[in-house]
């Protein structure tokens, strides 16, 4: 495997697997506004920005953790046959289905760019009572779908590998 494949790969796994474990601890915003939510509206006044501000953590959440999902091997596969499989074989089945995931991200990353660059250049928000601007979720999602991009081609750096009986 020549030396710049092996150092992308080593590169966006090690920038990944830190961004996925960073992330992981989002569960606890979520859960801490979750709770003043409860707590707002059984002892105060409800507050209006509780449920979006919940639904911006999710959405990083689960976006900004993607990538490191994928790096771990914890997306969803039909496990009928797959689990019966060499190595080899398993290797050419991923490295043949990442390419769609390959050009769907390929998609999602440009569609989030365009969205993103209308929400900067006309000040977007969000159309509820509470009016948040859009661009610092639209900006979380460009940057998860990025890494998430990155990675698939990383995963399929590493099946090509596995085909060829290269070392990584």
């Amino acid at each position: 495997m020549p030396n710049v494949v092996r150092r992308y790969v080593r590169v966006v796994d090690a920038v990944n697997y830190r961004i996925g474990r960073a992330v992981m601890y989002g569960i606890f915003i979520m859960v801490g506004i979750l709770l003043w939510s409860s707590i707002s509206k059984t002892f105060f006044l409800p507050s209006l920005w509780t449920l979006e501000v919940a639904q911006f953590a999710l959405v990083a959440y689960y976006i900004l953790g993607g990538p490191y999902s994928i790096q771990m091997g914890s997306n969803v596969r039909m496990d009928l046959f797959y689990s019966n499989w060499s190595d080899q074989k398993k290797a050419w089945v991923d490295a043949f289905t990442v390419c769609f995931l390959i050009f769907y991200l390929g998609v999602l990353v440009y569609g989030g760019f365009e969205s993103t660059s209308y929400s900067f250049q006309y000040g977007e928000r969000s159309p509820t009572a509470w009016r948040p601007y859009l661009w610092p979720i639209k900006v979380a999602m460009c940057v998860g779908f990025s890494l998430m991009l990155l990675q698939a081609i990383s995963e399929l750096f590493k099946d090509i590998a596995k085909i060829r009986g290269w070392d990584l």
